[in-house]
């Protein structure tokens, strides 16, 4: 059997709760559209991009994904890199 739980509101109008209930409801509303990050597409970039974005030689981007410095995906003869995989290969350097 299920128990049934009630709520007693005293010196309480009904609208006083709806209007508590809004505001609540709305401050949760708020929250979540500053938490909420809608999924966007990762962008994909070819070899010649990816080249212009390190500002590099094909060459180099080539040497770089054998070393395995940097991810390439390929899809049929053509090869693409993540945008926020090679933001996340450069690193600081050390002094």
């Amino acid at each position: 059997m299920v128990q049934e739980k009630s709520l007693q509101f005293i010196q309480t109008t009904p609208e006083q709760v709806i209007n508590a209930t809004v505001n609540g409801v709305k401050v949760e509303i708020e929250n979540l559209k500053k938490e909420f990050q809608p999924k966007q597409p990762e962008e994909l970039m070819t070899r010649q991009e990816t080249a212009d974005f390190f500002k590099v030689d094909l060459s180099t981007i080539w040497a770089w994904q054998k070393k395995g410095k940097i991810q390439g995906y390929g899809l049929g003869s053509r090869v693409y890199f993540k945008r926020s995989e090679l933001e996340i290969a450069i690193k600081p350097l050390k002094s």
